[in-house]
């Protein structure tokens, strides 16, 4: 592992790129499957890698779009101002997911990106992606799924901020880190949260109270073991019922 200190760091050296990516624990996440080894050659040879610090900026609203990110190590919180100015969270990301795709149709960036904890990126500049996509088409296809799961996303937000009690918004929340961090290959019920309370309440709609009862309510119930910010999910199958409204979280 690289212990040099983290800062935004120029390109690296294409070798290094493309023994990254062909090794990195994200590849089957973050790239699509049927690559032959001079396709994989030419998408290694136009991505350059950045580590970003914690609370470090990745871009902010309003700068010039040039490039998608693919978190690499790390993760990553998304927030855009609501019509009162509060910033509002729209998504946290974490390593095997893009960030910028939401510059793409107008050019600018319509949300900050920082970092909320050391992370590491794959910078893709999107001119460049553009011209492999005329060559690789499995490689279009590919950012198109992609395209696809993030407004699945946004619908998923919509509803779960609309329709569900406080109770199945964390519930679900919950529910989906542990998917996520399965899909990595990391357990399912045993995991650090990387964001805040504050930070989770203000993605969920609630307050930090909220939040804090509901740990507590969870823990009482034996869903759920609580230590700082390490969360063990003791009854996944429960927080499942939960989140789809099957139980009632008093």
């Amino acid at each position: 592992m690289n212990h040099a200190p983290l800062h935004a760091a120029p390109l690296l050296d294409i070798r290094a790129l493309r023994s990254s990516c062909s090794s990195c624990s994200m590849h089957q996440l973050c790239l699509p499957m049927g690559l032959d080894e001079s396709e994989m050659q030419r998408l290694d040879g136009i991505i350059g890698r950045r580590r970003i610090a914690r609370d470090e900026t990745l871009y902010r609203i309003g700068d010039k779009f040039s490039a998608l990110y693919a978190v690499r190590v790390g993760q990553f919180k998304t927030s855009q101002a609501n019509p009162d100015g509060a910033q509002q969270i729209t998504g946290f990301q974490m390593s095997g997911e893009l960030l910028g795709m939401d510059a793409i149709s107008t050019d600018t960036h319509q949300c900050d990106a920082m970092a909320l904890e050391d992370s590491e990126i794959c910078e893709i500049p999107f001119v460049r992606l553009e011209e492999l996509f005329g060559d690789i088409p499995t490689l279009l296809r590919h950012f198109h799924r992609i395209m696809s799961k993030e407004i699945t996303r946004e619908q998923s937000v919509i509803l779960l901020l609309g329709n569900m009690r406080a109770e199945q918004r964390f519930a679900a929340f919950l529910v989906n880190l542990s998917s996520r961090y399965a899909a990595r290959g990391y357990s399912s019920t045993s995991f650090q949260l990387r964001m805040t309370r504050e930070d989770i309440g203000n993605y969920l709609g609630l307050t930090i109270e909220s939040i804090s009862r509901l740990l507590s309510k969870l823990k009482k119930d034996g869903m759920l073991k609580v230590s700082n910010r390490e969360i063990e999910l003791v009854d996944l199958p429960a927080l499942k019922r939960l989140a789809t409204g099957g139980e009632t979280c008093a």
